[in-house]
């Protein structure tokens, strides 16, 4: 372990003056340390934001305002997140052991690294890692790697339940900048693909901090998240989907959903909740979704096989939603 700096925020303007200057964040640190102790990243300064009053789970604009520090446990077994959001529920308790959701954050879950195996071995060259260093996972080893969004600079995947689980749902971040104004901005939006600037994930700037995720107003329908792995607990997907659908009149009469384990960023595409929208349910319709959805894949040789396993997996989740409940 490389010697750093290390302090507390005494309040959000404290915290925002402290990454202003270059100092890293820690809270949970359940990634972040891991990072540290491997030389995978080298801050010299950190700052502890966990005194920060940003731990409210509340009901706000018809639906829910989630502290950055809220932790993963508390939010997944929250009542109204259940109730209105269970997808959300089933994400976080799909991810990680529950000694690390006791301690994971919100707002560190969304910004964790990849699990790129070239990204987590200092001695192995990585763009992220080091820009313009290379990409030892092309032609690699890349069963965990990204089939969609990639670019010949990165083919990492983001690691998170979560986030695929709120990107479904439309969430929001309210970001507070280093001139203390707040703006709100879609998780849909704050996720950056790699092409050429892998090293740069999101669209945080210096000072920035995240305070709290909103979710919107709950949405009718069925919603569940779906994951695959190479264990039953403890593994990052391989393919995940997060899913909404809304049946009237036996057609779907609304549709979102989100995708895991398969690109850079938690992967949303608004073309396959269209091509949902106002259809009869049926396999042939499900096979066009994952044409869709697959248009533009670019698998390597050792995760190829996650073409055919997201088809499955995706008309596996739709399947399940679009049966009809017994009353």
């Amino acid at each position: 372990m490389r010697s750093f700096h290390y302090e507390r925020a005494a309040d959000t303007p404290d915290a925002v003056a402290a990454c202003a200057a270059g100092a890293t964040i820690i809270a949970g640190g359940t990634n972040l340390l891991d990072l540290m102790k491997r030389e995978v990243v080298q801050p010299e300064r950190l700052i502890d934001i966990t005194r920060l009053d940003l731990r409210t789970i509340e009901s706000a604009e018809g639906g829910l305002s989630i502290g950055a520090l809220v932790s993963n446990s508390d939010l997944a077994a929250h009542r109204d997140v259940r109730r209105d959001w269970p997808v959300l529920a089933q994400a976080l308790l799909s991810g990680a052991s529950g000694q690390l959701r006791n301690k994971a954050t919100t707002g560190g879950n969304l910004l964790q690294r990849t699990r790129c195996y070239y990204f987590q071995d200092s001695a192995m060259p990585c763009n992220k890692r080091e820009p313009g260093s290379g990409c030892h996972a092309l032609g690699g080893a890349t069963r965990l790697h990204a089939i969609l969004g990639g670019s010949d600079a990165c083919i990492a995947t983001h690691p998170s339940d979560m986030a695929v689980a709120m990107t479904m749902l439309d969430a929001s971040l309210d970001i507070i900048g280093k001139d203390g104004a707040s703006r709100r901005l879609r998780l849909r939006d704050f996720y950056r693909l790699p092409g050429d600037t892998p090293h740069i994930e999101t669209v945080l700037q210096p000072g920035d901090l995240i305070a709290k995720v909103v979710l919107p107003p709950p949405a009718g329908g069925r919603q569940t998240y779906r994951k695959v792995r190479d264990r039953a607990s403890y593994a990052f997907a391989l393919v995940s989907v997060a899913a909404r659908i809304e049946l009237a009149e036996g057609r779907i009469a609304d549709a979102s959903l989100a995708f895991g384990g398969i690109a850079p960023r938690p992967w949303h595409d608004p073309a396959v909740d269209r091509l949902l929208v106002g259809e009869v349910p049926s396999a042939a319709l499900f096979a066009r979704v994952a044409d869709v959805l697959l248009d533009g894949a670019a698998p390597q040789e050792g995760n190829a096989f996650k073409v055919p396993l997201l088809r499955r997996t995706l008309t596996a989740t739709l399947n399940e939603l679009c049966r009809e409940i017994p009353q």
